[in-house]
């Protein structure tokens, strides 16, 4: 069990000054300020939360912490280890950081009339939102844990929301629901299902976080085509906890001793989002985490078979298993740089019924996975 310990988030001080600072940084539409306004965050954040930290999460104690933690651009921790009790304490249920909201919410591109699916009911937040600029009847939302989509109901019930809810498997079509204008994910994917895009119609939109194996997560705006596959742009980093049928642990097994050489690339030139599609692409499969050190950054890279590598600023690389994953990743960089070092917003994905590609500046541009 975590110790109690009083939050130390900084306060907006007040709901309405949150929503202010999100216009400020121009998050907000007007439209959407609107939205912001008459939707408060407090309505749908249950009063046990805990703060998410680089290493754990923190119990919120007290009133004012609460109100502080809810009147940030911070994320709120709703639920640890998928509810059971007595876990490690992982968050597995939040609600989300309203400037990541806000983004969403802007690439989704609603107008009046349409039609929304959320994946991911999580607090109900999001639905209330959604609500308060289409209608309820408009909005469809669904959760896979019946205790968290229960409390979503609750809430937005007494907030004077009535979307169309459902309990089940958003991986999957929602039988009966026939098409929508847009989808919204509200949970991290490692691959966008195609089950889902065949529930939005051509010239619709999907909005996702994808967190792959390499880089911890990017949002992708795609557009529904006549021909049932969809395109678009990454738009920015996202972090998101994963859906529950996507979830894979961080590294995989590692095999063999250790062998160093030293090391021809700071490792924290890894952690650039533009060089995590790029690489993500190049070297499928290879999963990669990091944490900060006094000099930069360790990173640790594995893939299936045992192969690694474990790197930190200023000292030399470890490689264990077959194979050398650190000259792969070197090799996949020195490319990166040949193709002018693009930012995450040069690439793209696309997503038909036989898998997703990531892309370069264009859909016809594909990156194509290493031979190495």
């Amino acid at each position: 069990m975590l110790p109690a310990v009083v939050s130390t988030a900084h306060p907006a001080s007040t709901y309405p000054a949150l929503v202010q600072e999100l216009a400020d940084r121009g998050l907000l539409s007007a439209q959407w300020r609107r939205v912001f306004e008459a939707v408060p965050r407090s309505r749908f954040v249950p009063a046990d939360v805990w703060r998410q930290l680089p290493d754990r999460c923190e119990p919120v104690v007290g009133t004012d912490a609460w109100l502080a933690l809810v009147n940030s651009d911070e994320p709120v921790v709703t639920q640890l280890d998928d509810g059971a009790l007595g876990g490690p304490g992982v968050a597995t249920s939040s609600n989300s950081m309203p400037s990541m909201v806000a983004r969403m919410l802007t690439l989704l591109e609603v107008h009046y009339g349409q039609r929304v699916l959320e994946i991911g009911t999580g607090t109900g937040y999001v639905s209330a939102l959604l609500c308060e600029r289409l209608g309820d009847d408009l909005v469809h939302s669904v959760e896979l844990d019946p205790v968290v989509a229960r409390q979503a109901a609750d809430a937005l019930a007494q907030a004077g929301y009535r979307p169309h809810l459902r309990v089940g498997d958003g991986e999957q079509a929602w039988p009966g629901l026939g098409l929508v204008d847009r989808l919204i994910a509200t949970c991290a994917l490692r691959y966008v299902p195609y089950a889902l895009l065949r529930q939005v119609r051509p010239g619709g939109v999907v909005v996702a976080p994808l967190a792959r194996e390499f880089w911890s997560g990017a949002l992708v705006q795609l557009r529904v085509q006549g021909d049932g596959t969809a395109t678009g742009p990454f738009c920015g980093g996202a972090t998101y906890m994963p859906m529950r049928a996507h979830r894979v642990p961080d590294l995989h097994d590692v095999q063999g001793k250790g062998r160093s050489r030293a090391a021809g690339l700071d490792p924290a030139r890894l952690l650039d989002l533009g060089f995590a599609l790029y690489a993500g692409a190049r070297l499928p499969g290879v999963r990669l985490i990091h944490r900060s050190t006094a000099e930069g950054v360790q990173v640790w890279a594995t893939r299936e078979g045992g192969g690694a590598a474990t790197a930190a600023t200023g000292e030399e690389v470890w490689q264990y298993g077959p194979g050398f994953l650190w000259e792969e990743i070197e090799q996949v960089w020195w490319e990166y740089e040949a193709v002018g070092r693009p930012d995450a917003q040069q690439f793209g994905l696309t997503v038909t019924d036989r898998g997703q590609q990531v892309w370069l500046r264009d859909p016809d541009e594909v990156i194509r996975p290493s031979r190495a």
